[in-house]
């Protein structure tokens, strides 16, 4: 079982739920270390002070504000005194529909489990948030800062999603892209309808156990090889040949037939498992709550 991150409450009106909050993910990455180009000794981080270059020992650093031109020094204790009920409390301030929430402000899930008292409570709001199909708009305060957070609710878990903060998000203004609307680049009707089948066709059951990191084990394979050919510490410059760019002006229609056509080639990353077809589903945020099991 995974370690307990954060003890708490799930603060619901005038019921409070005692929880523990522990991850809902974890890390799958190729760990690359850094090495010296010429001696392939391992370099690291240092904690050194910016001015002077000295190394400082993680017992010897504390947290400060800087406050009008001087440095205000804050030990654990008193940044969490300063709001009690915010560092120990989920306190859910609304309710919305999952489908209102742009997927742009998720960051990062974690799983809500009660802890001794709380089985009741958890469980009650558990299941009033999947009768209603609504998620709890929530604040909490993890690692010293204070989240915007989702309490989603699963057959099985209540889940607590980070969320981004409004001025987080960037918006699209910036961007140069198409009209809105098939007029401005001029898609035409039977496009739009092909692109349309050919998503039918795609569209299956979410099973993310048949998708597979497929770079990371490409990475891995070339490792091994190098290693067996007792190149394991060479330095080599490998050209990688960039895709090659296409024009503007292509046959979106024939593309779309190609495809619709060669629908019997797999999804890439995704792993040779029978394909079960299903009708087209309904927007995918409204099944927020299905999405971990």
């Amino acid at each position: 079982m995974s370690r307990v991150m954060w003890k708490g409450a799930i603060s619901f009106g005038l019921l409070h739920a005692p929880v523990g909050l522990y991850p809902a993910s974890k890390q799958d990455d190729i760990d690359f270390d850094w090495l010296h180009r010429e001696s392939f000794k391992p370099v690291g981080y240092k904690r050194v002070v910016k001015e002077t270059g000295e190394e400082v020992g993680k017992d010897d650093i504390v947290k400060a504000v800087k406050y009008e031109g001087q440095y205000v020094v804050l030990s654990d204790e008193e940044i969490k005194s300063a709001n009690v009920k915010s560092t120990h409390t989920i306190d859910i301030v609304g309710f919305t529909g999952a489908e209102d929430v742009n997927f742009l402000f998720f960051e990062t899930p974690y799983y809500l489990a009660p802890t001794k008292g709380g089985e009741k409570v958890y469980a009650l709001l558990r299941e009033a948030l999947l009768k209603t199909k609504r998620i709890g708009v929530a604040l909490v305060v993890l690692h010293n800062k204070q989240h915007l957070a989702a309490l989603i609710a699963t057959p099985q878990a209540l889940v607590l999603n980070t969320l981004r903060w409004a001025q987080e998000v960037r918006g699209t203004e910036e961007l140069d892209l198409p009209e809105e609307g098939i007029k401005g680049v001029a898609i035409k009707p039977k496009e739009l309808q092909m692109a349309t089948q050919l998503i039918d066709s795609m569209t299956e059951d979410w099973h993310p156990e048949e998708y597979k990191d497929s770079f990371r084990d490409d990475i891995m394979a070339l490792v091994k090889k190098k290693f067996d050919a007792g190149l394991a510490e060479t330095i080599s410059d490998v050209r990688v040949e960039p895709p090659e760019e296409t024009s503007n002006v292509v046959d979106l229609t024939e593309l779309l037939r190609r495809s619709l056509q060669g629908r019997e080639q797999r999804v890439p990353g995704k792993s040779a498992a029978p394909k079960k077809t299903a009708p087209p589903k309904k927007r995918a945020t409204a099944r927020a709550s299905k999405a971990v099991h």
